[in-house]
């Protein structure tokens, strides 16, 4: 049994988590890769998040980053390796986050007291991350520990966001939902990307989107006006508690007390990076 409040894990999470993602929205991870021969923000995405893994082709990153059409990735991949070793592109990875972190929450918050706290706090929590059936992870496990607290942060963020990710990879796969469908039913719950997000980003295209619609109106999961009906939001609500059970340990490791401070202090970065711009406008949504 928990020990912790229900979906304090959750909570802790969705605080974090966007720290770690925020640097893939930056200009600044696309002016490292744009300096190092990656103009293509596509390419420089999968470079930068999927070089833990090696030097794999389109195949690894397809099934470990779920939701992207393998058209498109084997577009990339592997050949941004020629340009960009994944060392070069882990390098260049940790240079934008540094210079992200401090552009949007300012060098009083990178040097004070509270991130070398949030740092430790969020390390202790990894310490209880395992690595079986989770790839994405247990690739980015074998990273060192950077030694600046809010490089540290970002990593022990990285670490916590790609345990959950891969535990909810095995939650859509045991409720049968394929990478569109999967982002549909999402967006569908308001917490999504909107479609034009996904279609600018995942290549997919509208018939893709639309295809998918169908499926799961088949399902009963969507009404005709492509909202959830009562089968869909219990089948979402079921997929975030299976992730939520495969992602306790780092949780319950760390403690209420210590996963309360670390949802505080996160929660402020949080703000204060989304104040400073850090994520796009119209990014999340059903429109």
């Amino acid at each position: 049994m928990s020990t912790l409040p229900p979906r304090a894990g959750r909570r802790c999470h969705n605080s974090v988590n966007p720290l770690h993602s925020c640097v893939y929205f930056s200009p600044d991870l696309g002016k490292e890769f744009a300096e190092l021969g990656v103009d293509d923000p596509s390419a420089a995405y999968f470079a930068a998040r999927g070089a833990a893994l090696g030097a794999v082709g389109a195949g690894a990153v397809t099934a470990t980053f779920y939701n992207f059409n393998p058209e498109l990735v084997a577009r990339h991949l592997p050949a941004v390796w020629s340009v960009v070793p994944p060392r070069a592109a882990l390098d260049a990875r940790l240079r934008a986050a540094d210079s992200t972190l401090r552009r949007v929450l300012g060098e009083g918050a990178v040097t004070s007291p509270g991130m070398a706290e949030a740092a430790g706090l969020a390390l202790r929590a990894a310490e209880a991350c395992t690595r079986h059936a989770r790839p994405l992870y247990a690739a980015h496990a074998d990273l060192p520990v950077p030694d600046e607290p809010h490089l540290a942060f970002w990593h022990a963020a990285t670490l916590l966001r790609e345990h959950r990710g891969d535990a909810h990879l095995a939650a859509l796969l045991a409720a049968g939902l394929d990478p569109v469908e999967a982002m549909v039913s999402h967006t569908a719950t308001g917490k999504g990307m909107t479609p034009r997000w996904v279609l600018a980003t995942r290549g997919w295209r509208r018939t893709d989107w639309d295809a998918a619609v169908e499926r799961l109106r088949a399902r009963g999961l969507l009404d005709d006006a492509g909202e959830l009906t009562d089968a869909g939001t219990a089948l979402r609500a079921d997929l975030e508690g299976a992730t939520d059970r495969m992602d306790a340990a780092p949780y319950e490791h760390l403690g209420a007390e210590g996963v309360e401070r670390l949802t505080e202090l996160a929660r402020g970065y949080l703000f204060a990076a989304a104040a400073a711009g850090a994520f796009p406008g119209g990014l999340v949504g059903k429109g």
